[in-house]
Parts: structure tokens; sequence; C-alpha cells
């Protein structure tokens, strides 16, 4: 039996998963898959989830072997030059994954308010970091003290209030205090810079996290990355800096923590106008994250980075020989131990350069934040660059209240007529398409299998049979369960249904089969689904019948990162689509992977007719696989996606990460699949 709390759970994951319309809007539960609430089969036949570990250690392996490639570079380094050569091959491929810079656009910079403070003041700033794009600062300045004076740029964590946070006005005002110029600014989906507002100004979708998530993801379809577009804030914000003539260009910093401590990282490689940094709270190894099963935002990710070898510390290496101290936390979720292993492969790099005493490592002994050790730490750092020779200001803190250092009347960007993050990339898409050349059907298969990351030749089939599991309710009465190895370590799960009892390999003699390719869980749908069932061939004993869970669904749907995870945004399905694109193998092109794999073993059995049946999740990779199967004569789909381009063009859509095939609208589109299986085979979509 199980528990109130977890019936509870998987009734909800079956309520909010119920598919998608071809408009990108949920379906709900009667138009895709059945109702089952209250029904008390349920509790007695939990889903079959029997590989719930598979999609997570196959990363973990993938993930793995990325970074021991990496860390055996890194370590091979011997001389001053194989040092120079490492930093400039790595800013190269930090560029790769950050997309090249957008242009420099009038800042059309104003000041809205000042605060008189006891030894400084407090400037509300508003600029434009792309047109129209407003960005909302504070300024602090000095007062009293001699021109010019060092600057820094301060980038905020994941508060709601932004850059009124008191760990991050603490920061900015013991700066300010020690006689530093120090601009902070709101990040995207935060403080003053809500993308998703409603008539109140507050977000409909949630501050933060959500924001970035959402917009971000979207994004990807354009090729774009909200990673850059976040630091391309920092760049524009130091930009202003250094038109003030109280900042001196000769010691300029960058600080923050947690996702501010990510942004200080980035900005460490991405530019080259520091002079110091201190990143809190966030340099580890990706693959401790991973390992971990600790999800980050998609900012945090950056596409094809695990790919290119490019790991945290690689961003602080790009500064090298400059002064740069990793703030950690030994309580932290950021795994200390990749921040120590970090620091000691930049402090490898910074030896081989005559630079050693210019990195550091701290680890508080508290949890995670921006806490006073941390900030003190900073603030010892930054003074040691500069020369700086004060105290630490910390006990004359005042903390403002968040309304009195908004930069806006009522607090939003959004009542100033900003654009949003969605705005742009509705208009690159609208640019894309316009840009798009017709192709041919061999130039449309060689376009998705590029953006797909389909492998030239396909692994050799091996697989297993699972000993059957009786009284499933399924639409016939006996079903064999077999287990594809599509690649090493990944496994697509299919289940053989008949009439009668079968427990070997598929029998031969049948050339028609049809496959249905599940939304969530084949297990489910095969037993509440009435159009799935209605599916199965009438003349059984001509036609066989098949349906298979894809990696990451049904029977190996992920139990990691946190309990009933798998539909949030910050859950597992997401978890491993990002670090799919991190790897440059987008999560639905693995999913085709293993349809393709299994209409080849298919085929092996004697199956030379079949035809794919699929629904949601499960149509995109049916829709895929069918373009390169000489076997497929015919495809139904039900609630598939109708294109990426309608995706990229919602203010509000509902298809997941892990169907979106990243920079695809550069050059094809579903609608280009979908005609192509028009054209040469019997597509239905319903």
């Amino acid at each position: 039996m199980q528990s109130s709390e977890n019936i509870l759970s998987r009734r909800n994951w079956l309520r909010h998963s119920a598919g998608f319309a071809a408009s990108g809007a949920l379906l709900s539960v009667s138009d895709s898959l059945p109702k089952i609430l209250g029904q008390e089969n349920m509790v007695a036949m939990p889903l079959l989830n029997r590989f719930p570990r598979m999609v997570q250690e196959f990363y973990v392996r993938r993930v793995r072997e990325e970074a021991q490639k990496s860390d055996e570079i890194r370590g091979a380094l011997q001389t001053k030059s194989d040092a120079e050569l490492y930093i400039k091959t790595i800013k190269k491929h930090i560029r790769s994954c950050f997309g090249p810079e957008p242009e420099r656009t009038p800042l059309n910079p104003r000041i809205t308010g000042i605060l008189e403070r006891d030894g400084y003041r407090v400037e509300k700033l508003i600029f434009e970091s792309r047109p129209g794009f407003l960005v909302t600062a504070n300024l602090y300045v000095p007062t009293g003290g001699a021109h010019p004076m060092p600057g820094v740029i301060g980038t905020c964590g994941h508060s709601s209030n932004g850059k009124a946070e008191a760990a991050y006005q603490s920061f900015s005002q013991g700066l300010a205090r020690m006689g530093y110029v120090v601009l902070i600014y709101d990040p995207i989906g935060q403080g003053e810079r809500l993308q998703y507002v409603g008539d109140d100004f507050k977000s409909t979708i949630g501050v933060g996290v959500r924001e970035h998530l959402y917009a971000g993801n979207q994004q990807f379809l354009v090729d774009e990355f909200i990673g850059a577009w976040r630091a391309w804030d920092g760049i524009r914000a130091l930009d202003y800096l250094l038109t003030r003539e109280e900042v001196d260009p000769r010691h300029i910093g960058v600080t923050g923590n947690s996702g501010g401590g990510t942004m200080t990282t980035w900005l460490c490689g991405l530019e080259s106008r520091w002079t110091m940094a201190a990143p809190s709270c966030f340099v580890t190894a990706l693959r401790r994250n991973l390992e971990n099963e600790l999800p980050a935002d998609t900012e945090q990710c950056p596409p094809k980075s695990i790919a290119l070898g490019v790991d945290h510390v690689d961003y602080l290496i790009a500064m090298a020989p400059k002064p740069v101290v990793i703030l950690a936390k030994e309580k932290d979720y950021f795994d200390v131990r990749g921040a120590r292993k970090a620091y000691e492969q930049l402090r490898h790099v910074y030896r081989l350069l005559g630079a050693e005493d210019q990195v550091k490592l701290f680890i508080g002994p508290t949890y995670h934040g921006y806490s006073i050790e941390n900030r003190e730490a900073m603030y010892e750092w930054f003074n040691r660059a500069t020369g700086i020779q004060k105290t630490s200001p910390e006990s004359n803190i005042k903390l403002e209240k968040d309304e009195d250092l908004q930069c806006t009347p009522e607090g939003q960007v959004a009542e100033l007529g900003s654009k949003t993050v969605f705005y742009f990339t509705a208009q690159k898409a609208e640019l894309l398409s316009k840009r798009r050349l017709e192709l041919s059907s061999n130039e449309v298969r060689q376009a998705f299998a590029r953006y797909l990351a389909l492998p030239n030749s396909l692994a050799d089939l091996r697989y297993r049979i699972l000993r059957p599991r009786g009284g499933r309710g399924y639409p016939l009465p006996h079903a064999t369960t077999y287990v594809i190895e599509t690649e090493p370590d990944a496994q697509c799960l299919v289940y053989r249904l008949s009439e009668v009892r079968h427990y070997s390999r598929p029998k031969p003699g049948k050339a028609d089969a049809v496959l249905y390719v599940s939304h969530h869980s084949a297990d489910l749908e095969l037993r509440q689904d009435e159009w799935v069932r209605k599916q199965i061939p009438a003349d059984k004993g001509k036609t066989a019948f098949y349906a298979c869970d894809v990696r990451g669904a049904g029977e190996s749907r992920p139990d990691t990162c946190g309990e009933n995870s798998f539909l949030q945004p910050y859950g597992s399905d997401y978890f491993y689509a990002i670090h799919g694109i991190m790897l440059n193998r987008p999560y639905v092109g693995q999913k085709t992977l293993d349809v393709l794999q299994v209409l080849r073993w298919l085929e092996a059995a004697g199956h030379s007719r079949i035809q794919i049946v699929a629904q949601g999740w499960g149509s995109l990779p049916a829709a895929f696989a069918a373009m390169y199967s000489n076997v497929v004569t015919s495809i139904r789909l039900k609630g598939a996606l109708d294109s990426f381009h309608s995706i990229a063009t919602s203010r509000e859509y509902q298809w997941p990460l892990s169907s979106f095939v990243p920079s695809i609208l550069n050059e094809v589109d579903l609608t280009d699949c979908y005609t192509l299986l028009k054209a040469e085979k019997d597509l239905e979509l319903l």
C-alpha cells in the first residue's frame, strides 16, 4: 500500500501531465490521458518504474568522462606558454558557449532619485542594456574622499527584492564606506525587473528561478542563452560605471553571491576590464552538481560547456593573472569539494604565470549566503588589490527600506514600458522565419540530424527479456517486456502485447506492426487511455502491437532531484534536459535515438511495415525517428506540438525544455518535419 501522501502526489502528477495541444496549451485530462482520480486500482497498482536511476547514472558517466578529459588537460600544463595558450583557448570556448556580443547601443542612463547618507550617497539609476530593455540599479558613491576611487559591480543572487536584499545592501554599503564606488543592478526576473507581470505588477509565474527558467528555456529555440543576457547586463553596467569621473579604471572589481556568484564567474570569463573578482557561493564543478542531483537555473548552464570542456574554474582562469578569491561555504549545497579542486587547478595556472599569490580560497563555516564572514573576506581581498587600508565597516550598516531604493515610481520597469525577454525572443523567431531557406527533403533530414545530435552510426543492438507481470489490465491478456540497450548505459522499455503467453524473443512471421510511443507511461496509458487502447490492431493475428517508453519516461522516469519532482519547473525532467544542452546532446535527440533503435530491433525481428502511434511528449521523438526509418509506413500523432515557432513567439507556453531542440529555428521547424512525413509517409495529426 502507498501512503496517502504518495497517492496524492501521484494524482497531482497525472493531473498536471495530461498532455499538450498543438497550440502549446495543456489539454484537459479527458482530452488526452484518462481521468483516473478516485480509481482504486491506482492504490493497488502503482506505475511500473523499474529503472528510476538509469537516466541519472547515464548522465553521470558521460559527464565524468568529459570532466576527466578536461582535468587531464589542465593537469598537463607545465610552462607559462602552456598556461597562456590554455587561457587563449578557453576564452574562445567560453565565447562559443555564450554566443557573440550584442551591439553596444546607447545606455540612455537617467538618475531618478538620490539618497544622501553619512559618508556616501545612493543614486537611483535606470539604463538600457539593449534598446528598450531597462535595467534598474543603485549606485553607491562615497562622499568626501579623493577621486578617482576603485569601482565594483555588484551582482545579485536569487532574492525577490533584488538589489534591496539585506546582504546585497550590506556589501554595497560596506564597500562604499571604505571608498569604493559600487553599482549593483537588479537581475532579470527579480527586484524591479519582473518580465511576466499582471495588472498588479506582480509576477504571474513566480519571481526569480521560475522567470529565469520560463524565459531562458524558450530562448534556446532561437539560439540565445539567458546567461549571456544576464552577463550582458553586467557588462553594460560596467560600461556605465566607467563613464563616472569618480571611478578609477585601474581598479575595477566584480562580486556577487549564489546567482550573483554565477554572474561574477561568467563575467570573469567574458570581460577583460576587471582587475579583481570575488565570486561567492557558486564555484564548484559541474559534475558535482550533477552527481548531487542539484538543479541549476537556465543561466547557470551554458550550452555546450561540458562538451567543450569548460567548467566553473575556467571562467576564473580566463582572469589570470589578476587577483581572484573563491568564496565558498562549508555547509553550502554547492559542493565545497568542487570549490577546493577549482582552487587547486586555478592556483596551478597562476603558479605557471608567476602569480600564485594572486589567487585565494576562503571557506566560511556557515550555510549558503553572502554572510558577514564572506563579505569581510571579500573586503580584505579587494583592499589588498587596491591598497586601501580600512577596517571592516559592517558595524555601521543601516539597511534601507525596499521602496526607498526603488528606481521606478511603482517598483517595476513594466510600468515604464520596458521590453521583455520574451518580446526579443519572439522578434528573433520572426526574423529567423523570414530568413530560412526552402530545403529539400534530404537537407531537412540532415538539418534535424545535426540539431538533434544524432550519431552517424547506431550502436549494436542488445536486449533483455524480463519476466512477465500479469494482471496489469492491458487491452490484450499478455505482455512481454524487452529492455533494449539503445546506446551504452541507456535503455528503452518495450512491451509486446499478445493473445497468448510469450516469454522469449519477438515471434517472427508478422510483417506488420504498430509501435506506440508513450506520452509519460506506456504502462498507465495502456491501462487507462481509451484512445491508446483503440490503437490495438483489429487483426491481432496479422499485426503485432508494441508500446515503448523512451529514456526518462515511464519505466525509467527519474526519481531524482527531490521526491516527485519530475514535472516541477526545477525537477528531474528539466535537470536532464539542461544537462543534455551542456553536453551538446539535446534530450529529445537522445529519445529520438531510442525510437530509431527500437525500429531497428523490430525490423530485425521481421517487421518490415511499421505504423508509429504517439501522443504528447512522445510525439516529437516519434516524428523525428520516422524521418530516418524505411520501415515506417505511417505515423499518427495526437496532441503533438504544431511548431517550435509557436513556442518561441508565445508569452505563455506549456511544453517542457526536454522537448526543445536548441538553435533549431536557424534552419528548420517542426513544420518541415511534418511536411516531409506527409509527402513520404501517411502522417495523421490529431
